[in-house]
């Protein structure tokens, strides 16, 4: 397996720069067997999925298409898991499927919320070993899992007590774990490594994006990873070319655009002068994650200084051709999809706000979630390559939006509120308190009529939407 000689233990390692941080000792175990799937020649069908991937499909749109206007939202149902739910639920068949910070799998009831089927998979890595940095108590499943209808397998990664990564495939039929991979982390610094992204999938492979933790605290490199679905074969990784940080951190992941190849983006890395480190960038990746183009603000080097991530969001495709992302300097940036454009390559930018989380899209229009000012809608014409603030929603809404029915769906994650949003105006139709604490980035599930939304103790489903 590849990585299986790595050392058994990490030596100390230096403090983290987040603040107040000291020098850490990081005792990693052997990597476990790998489990993979044999070839088989089974004609059964699995379920399919309203909702395989995070923001329902591989563009990562967030948009689900002919659903009637909202009814009046209620709360349906709570389950009580044994930990946080970062992630978005997956929608397959009749199941939610959802995984927890305890490192475990859940399937409930889509009607109910009762409890089908669980497999904890690992022991989660708490915050006593997260070097003074973490912010999220124990550290398991963090990233949204995606869903293979071929193959009937939820794929997830977890973090374990002992500073690794594992790649899990577990049978939506009932939770057996039928595929463990371990995933050594390219920049041979796993203990100081965060799986936050939501997986992406294409090419027979599971995308695995990795950042760091909180405050960029160690000596980390951001990266992504493709690992054969089956388990088995050869893994392929791209990293980002800079001595420190690049992290990959947008909780959506990868943007799979319909040719296939990859679309990240990359946060703050070391260099403040001189050639250009790969930070600060948004990069088109090849299915074997060669790097094919990419775009970085001409003030990049500033960027890095000031921790202005571009990669706070994911870059959104327009209309297929085009391409806006946005980062924590403010700022949106129309590119081509087909070419990048390089340094300072931008078709046109304007200063909007300062996103956290995932976007959402639907033909020309891109809907951000600002950290302040509340969720931007905005018209993009790659034809005229302007850019245009259509509005903004109420100053609370600063969760990740998704779209259904005329509306705009987002959450207050301060305050446990679920909003539903004009689509044409940013008005709030409708609001509804969730009773329930929720994760940072807080984003939803849309489907059947309900909203779908990871709290920090399970999941809350609310009718009407």
């Amino acid at each position: 397996m590849a990585g299986a000689g790595l050392a058994a233990v990490v030596g100390t390692v230096a403090a983290c720069t987040g603040g107040g941080a000291s020098s850490s000792s990081a005792t990693q175990s052997a990597p476990p067997p790998e489990r993979t799937l044999s070839p088989t020649t089974s004609t059964q069908a699995y379920p399919a999925a309203a909702w395989p991937t995070f923001n329902g499909n591989a563009a990562r749109t967030g948009v689900v298409a002919g659903l009637p206007a909202a009814g009046r939202l209620a709360i349906a149902w709570k389950a009580h898991l044994d930990g946080t739910v970062y992630g978005q639920p997956l929608l397959i068949g009749d199941l939610v499927v959802a995984a927890t910070e305890n490192d475990t799998f859940y399937a409930l009831d889509r009607s109910t919320g009762k409890v089908v089927w669980s497999r904890h998979v690992a022991t989660p890595l708490p915050k006593s070993g997260q070097h003074g940095c973490g912010d999220i108590d124990p550290l398991g499943i963090t990233g949204t899992p995606a869903y293979d209808q071929g193959n009937g397998l939820v794929y997830g990664v977890a973090q374990t007590s002992d500073y690794q990564h594992i790649l899990f495939g577990v049978s939506v039929s009932d939770g057996a774990v039928e595929v463990e991979r371990y995933i050594p982390t390219p920049d041979g610094q796993q203990a100081w490594d965060q799986q936050r992204p939501a997986l992406a999938m294409g090419d027979g492979r599971a995308y695995v994006s990795f950042g760091g933790l909180v405050g960029d605290c160690g000596p980390y490199i951001g990266s992504v990873v493709g690992v054969p679905l089956s388990g088995a074969g050869s893994l392929v990784s791209y990293r980002t070319p800079t001595r420190r940080n690049g992290a990959v951190w947008g909780t959506a992941g990868p943007v799979t655009g319909p040719d296939g190849d990859l679309y990240v983006a990359i946060g703050n890395g070391a260099a403040s002068s001189g050639p250009w480190d790969g930070s600060e960038s948004v990069n088109k990746l090849s299915p074997t994650l060669q790097r094919l183009s990419y775009f970085a603000p001409s003030y990049w080097a500033e960027d890095n200084v000031h921790d202005y991530d571009l990669g706070s969001t994911q870059p959104a495709l327009v209309d297929g051709d085009s391409l806006f992302s946005m980062g924590k300097r403010g700022v949106g940036y129309l590119l081509d999809a087909t070419n990048l454009g390089g340094i300072g390559g931008q078709e046109a930018d304007l200063p909007i706000c300062k996103p956290f989380g995932a976007a959402s899209v639907e033909g020309s229009n891109v809907y951000e979630p600002c950290s302040s000012g509340g969720t931007a809608a905005i018209a993009l014409n790659p034809a005229s390559k302007t850019i245009r603030v259509l509005w903004r929603g109420p100053a609370s809404a600063d969760g990740s939006p998704v779209i259904g029915g005329g509306a705009v769906w987002v959450t207050d994650w301060h305050g446990e509120t679920l909003y539903e949003l004009s689509q044409s105006s940013g008005a709030v139709k409708q609001q509804i308190s969730l009773g329930s604490d929720l994760p940072r980035f807080s984003s939803l599930t849309l489907g059947y009529g309900t909203a779908f939304v990871g709290t920090l103790d399970g999941v809350t489903a609310v009718t009407g939407a």
